[in-house]
């Protein structure tokens, strides 16, 4: 387990998007406790491959810490609800900044877990938005790009100025 560093926005890596993981072996179960520990060091709730530079559809998302991570593995939305959700969010390749996007409050999701097994679940609430925001970053689309153009070019000059 270690430490990566985080690739910081505007990197172009964070446009693009991850590709599908096929080897559910040693150096997978190595990413992912790589992730982890990345991901709670940042701190954040959520993190991707693609934010250590890794293109490959890993997510770890820990809402609880005493609940422990969850891994999601070449996960995918199949349904969302109609009712929608704002929250806010931010990411860990752009600290210190965050604002509301809305999203549907409910999906279901399918993923492989790190063994390679197909699950299906339904999430609502924090970690319906956790999915979507990362599952978002899996396809190269970063966080802001969920704004209206004047919220991301001004949360684009918050982060310029904090950098």
């Amino acid at each position: 387990m270690a430490l990566r560093p985080i690739i910081r926005f505007p990197n172009p890596t964070l446009s693009m998007s991850a590709e599908m993981v096929s080897q559910f072996d040693s150096s997978l179960r190595s990413l992912v406790d790589d992730l982890t520990d990345t991901m709670r060091a940042a701190p954040g709730i959520g993190i991707t491959a693609p934010h250590i530079g890794v293109l490959q559809r890993v997510t770890v998302i820990e809402l609880d810490r005493q609940a422990g991570p969850r891994t999601f593995i070449n996960p995918q939305i199949v349904w969302c609800s109609e009712a929608m959700a704002r929250h806010s969010e931010g990411s860990v390749s752009m600290p210190g900044i965050s604002e509301e996007v809305e999203r549907p409050s409910s999906i279901r999701v399918r993923y492989q877990t790190i063994s390679g097994e197909t699950l299906e679940e339904e999430a609502s609430g924090l970690m319906a938005v956790c999915l979507q925001h990362e599952i978002d970053q899996l396809d190269g689309i970063f966080w802001i790009r969920r704004l209206s153009r004047l919220k991301r070019e001004r949360a684009v000059k918050r982060f310029e100025k904090l950098s």
